[in-house]
């Protein structure tokens, strides 16, 4: 089993990706380069997870970017308080093409039910409409507790913590009870099969091994 992990700077998707290694998959780790709505330290603390999470478990992680300032600035610009629901389904058709791509059967998420704006049940179920491809998120029931103890047993927390610039594209208030319906009327408003492609074809992989 060949996984792609969705792979940010905070505490919740390293503890994801850790998991499903533990119970077997092969993952290998996408970041989406949120810049110029985040700073470089995001990027330096990626690579210092995917390298905890090597000497964690012994295994590959392989490290993937791909450019993501564009779709957010797109975004931005038609969606207004659906920023957050619109910004993690474009992320999510990255990681879904990227997969199959290179072989990968389903997409890592550190969602946890409830813990933020976006992870309402109603935004997880809109993020996803018409994706067509697995998402696993083992995360799904866990509070923070559980998943910050996790973190610090495999030496993931500390990094995770270091404080970095936050998403300037976050609206003063993100929808937390989106619809398909609007999701798909917002979609609507994007150029959305460029702004996978152009994302897709931006990606590289990180050769840092820090």
């Amino acid at each position: 089993m060949k996984l792609v992990a969705l792979m940010s700077g905070g505490i919740d998707s390293p503890v994801a990706a850790y998991l499903m290694s533990e119970v077997g998959a092969d993952v290998v780790l996408l970041h989406m380069d949120n810049r110029p709505f985040s700073d470089d330290k995001s990027i330096e603390k990626v690579q210092k997870l995917a390298q905890k999470l090597r000497d964690a478990t012994g295994k590959e992680f392989p490290l993937f970017i791909a450019e993501h300032g564009k779709s957010q600035t797109a975004i931005k610009e038609h969606c207004g308080y659906y920023q957050c629901v619109m910004c993690k389904r474009v992320m999510m058709f990255v990681a879904a093409e990227f997969a199959r791509q290179h072989g990968c059967s389903g997409i890592i998420m550190g969602d946890s039910l409830g813990q933020v704006a976006s992870q309402t049940l109603r935004n997880l179920r809109a993020e996803t409409v018409d994706l067509d491809f697995k998402v696993v998120r083992p995360l799904i029931g866990m509070d923070k507790i559980e998943i910050e103890a996790i973190g610090k047993e495999i030496g993931t927390y500390d990094i995770s913590i270091i404080k970095d610039m936050p998403c300037k594209a976050v609206p003063l208030k993100p929808a937390t009870e989106s619809e398909s319906r609007r999701v798909l009327e917002f979609q609507s408003k994007l150029d959305f099969p460029k702004l996978i492609e152009e994302s897709v074809n931006s990606i590289s992989e990180c050769p840092c091994k820090c």
